[in-house]
């Protein structure tokens, strides 16, 4: 007979999640064993072990659970019936909210992709590419004779993609203001680009 899970299995394992994003963030991936997540957890190695098989798969989760809430917000905005401006600017709130809620995760994604196994890679490296192609798609609705949707999409995230490294959530010029900016300066650029 299988086991039950517990009623806070999911809570078990985001709280996982949660510290494992924090520990890889500040220490890296290599630099924080099991052993380490365990005694910031308060919890046992083998009660990790219950939730993961490995480090490895809390890896993935930190990652994949950050990218799917972008998608999860993307494809949101995407299937409301607004003009590409305004889901773009919507978009682009989005991002940044879902940034600075997630800002150990996002810093983890960045510097430690490449130590996923490949399949799980291949997982988080799929669905940045749909990132992107939502973003691109929207690029040539707002600019249909645009050659260069790919680098002005690439663009579009090369200026909120680091703001975790920078932007206080609670400083004077808040993550929306930021957004709003961000999307200002981008949609102008695209209006008088010539790629």
């Amino acid at each position: 007979m299988a086991r039950t899970q517990a009623a806070d299995y999911g809570e078990r394992r985001g709280a996982i999640i949660e510290k494992a994003a924090a520990l890889y963030a500040e220490r890296g991936f290599q630099g924080a064993s099991i052993a380490d997540l365990a005694e910031a957890l308060g919890i046992s190695k083998s009660l990790i072990y219950h939730y993961y098989p490995s480090k490895e798969d809390i890896l993935f989760d930190v990652m994949h659970s950050h990218v799917r809430a972008l998608l999860d917000a993307a494809e949101a905005v995407t299937a409301r019936g607004l003009p590409a401006t305004e889901k773009l600017d919507a978009l682009t709130h989005d991002f940044m909210r879902l940034y600075v809620g997630a800002a150990s995760r996002h810093k983890v994604l960045l510097n430690e992709l490449a130590r996923l196994p490949a399949k799980q890679r291949e997982t988080v490296v799929k669905i940045q590419r749909r990132l992107i192609d939502i973003v691109e798609t929207l690029i040539a609705e707002i600019r249909p004779e645009l050659r260069a949707r790919r680098p002005a999409a690439m663009l579009y995230f090369g200026m909120i993609n680091w703001t975790h490294t920078w932007l206080d959530p609670d400083g004077k010029v808040t993550p929306a203001k930021v957004a709003s900016l961000a999307n200002t300066i981008f949609l102008d650029g695209l209006s008088k680009g010539d790629f």
